[in-house]
């Protein structure tokens, strides 16, 4: 895990899979890190859980062999399309259980938060990040392990600037500003379907979007921040492919060309939920407010 370069922007993203830093966000830390910013993700589990979701995977007997051995590798060439640096907290997927079932004994859903905490507070401390990034309280979607990223980044958030708290994780250090991911909102969906409509009357997308739209079409927009990303939709989408065991190639993320996504919705959207330094609602920048 890198030190800080006490001259530059810092900003740290937490997921809970590898995978999710490339559906959520990559574009974010692929554009910011052509700006001189140090970009740090951090995945809290391996992934070990995963299903093999792309039928078509080349390298399929790897996967049922070793899943988890695998994901680290995808991991490894999503970080090189982005150009970031990355940390695994080291915590056992839990798994997505079914109606009735528990989650995985000793995986990441289970241990203590304040357990789990300490050692991204370590990170936070080290890596001494402007910006952190995370899920918010229903973890994008109730996965346990999304829902427990939350919860940690938030905790680490709180006890990274408190010297009482982990008093062998590193000197304290104040995160400026706290971010819940809401790059998938219903006020993108409409703009993208609305565009698709336009330009591409006839195409079969229309109806994908439809589909889309009748399970996210509800949610409310609480995006406060739209960072112009579209000069790195292509880093996102080497990012999602990187993924390769978990992203096929006719996944959702896929389905508009990416010059119309330019023109219909080029940010990437945040809701800004904490900041210690003055800034101004909405934003265009991340790191409005703050100086290295």
């Amino acid at each position: 895990m890198p030190t800080s370069n006490p001259g530059a922007l810092r900003l740290l993203a937490v997921h809970a899979h590898p995978d999710d830093e490339s559906s959520k966000g990559s574009a974010t830390y692929a554009h910011y890190r052509k700006r001189g910013v140090e970009v740090l993700v951090v995945s809290c589990t391996g992934g070990e859980q995963g299903s093999i979701l792309n039928e078509n995977l080349e390298a399929r007997a790897h996967a049922e062999r070793d899943i988890a051995g695998l994901r680290v590798l995808e991991m490894a060439r999503a970080q090189e399309a982005m150009g970031i640096d990355h940390a695994w907290l080291g915590y056992s997927d839990s798994g997505l259980p079914g109606e009735g079932e528990s989650v995985a004994v000793n995986s990441f859903a289970t241990i203590p938060l304040e357990t789990s905490t300490e050692p991204l507070v370590r990170i936070l401390r080290r890596f001494k990040p402007h910006v952190l990034v995370t899920y918010d309280e229903n973890g994008g979607y109730p996965h346990p392990d999304h829902i427990r990223c939350h919860e940690v980044s938030v905790a680490a958030y709180e006890a990274a600037a408190d010297p009482a708290r982990y008093p062998d994780a590193g000197p304290a250090w104040q995160v400026s500003k706290l971010y819940y991911d809401r790059i998938m909102n219903a006020s993108k969906m409409r703009a993208i379907q609305h565009q698709l409509s336009v330009e591409l009357p006839d195409s079969p997308l229309n109806e994908k979007m439809v589909e889309m739209m009748e399970w996210m079409g509800a949610r409310p927009d609480l995006s406060t921040t739209h960072v112009d990303v579209s000069d790195s939709f292509d880093a996102r989408d080497a990012a999602l492919r990187a993924h390769a065991s978990q992203v096929s190639p006719d996944s959702a993320f896929f389905f508009w060309p990416n010059d119309l996504q330019k023109r219909a919705w080029p940010t990437e959207d945040f809701q800004l939920v904490d900041a210690r330094v003055e800034t101004s609602l909405p934003e265009t920048d991340l790191f409005a407010g703050i100086e290295a």
